[in-house]
């Protein structure tokens, strides 16, 4: 399961990770989440930095996968229209706070002392909690003014959105968008050269 090579773009952030299942390639927009299977496997992906997700987790995903998937393309919908306003220097909305609020009311969490860490563990219908813990990162990201910081790729073509705290970083990852750029440059240069 766990495929990295689908999945290239690891933040760190449940929530921004999800937005970033969409992307282009070779010029075309693609959708990594096209299938209950695409969702099971980018939740395997995703769950080595959510140590509490475990065989029991995933069998409940398995049981309720249809509902699962639609949520959480929804909330990818509303997760891409916010972060890409925030991206383009509009404040965070009240009205995306108060979204992200519901879908925690919805399943309230509980904590676990998990490696001395105190882990929230959302408790409710599966995709409620899978919404909730996406929701609790987002608000996260708010609560620490990290979300202010988020930026588009510099390449035109592409919708990877990341965070850039040090203000420097122009590129979605420098083995995607950065490394063609250099290599445009460098081929660029060459035909001038001769």
């Amino acid at each position: 399961m766990n495929d990295t090579k689908k999945f290239p773009l690891l933040s760190g952030n449940l929530s921004l990770d999800l937005v970033n299942t969409e992307l282009v390639k070779r010029g075309q927009r693609q959708d990594l989440l096209l299938t209950e299977e695409d969702v099971i496997d980018w939740l395997y992906t995703i769950k080595e930095n959510n140590s509490f997700w475990n065989a029991q987790l995933f069998q409940k995903i398995k049981e309720r996968i249809g509902q699962v998937f639609l949520c959480i393309l929804e909330m990818r919908t509303v997760l891409r229209t916010e972060f890409e306003s925030i991206a383009n220097k509009k404040p965070i909305s009240d009205k995306f706070i108060v979204y992200l609020e519901r879908k925690i009311k919805k399943a309230p969490f509980t904590y676990k002392l998990v490696e001395q860490k105190l882990v929230p563990i959302p408790i409710g219908e599966i995709e409620d909690v899978l919404l909730s813990l996406i929701a609790f990162n987002a608000l996260t990201l708010i609560e620490t003014n990290r979300l202010t910081f988020i930026k588009r790729c510099s390449n035109p073509e592409c919708v990877l959105l990341f965070i850039d705290e040090s203000g420097r970083r122009k590129w979605c990852s420098m083995k995607i968008c950065g490394n063609r750029k250099k290599v445009s440059r460098f081929q660029h240069r060459h035909i001038e050269d001769h």
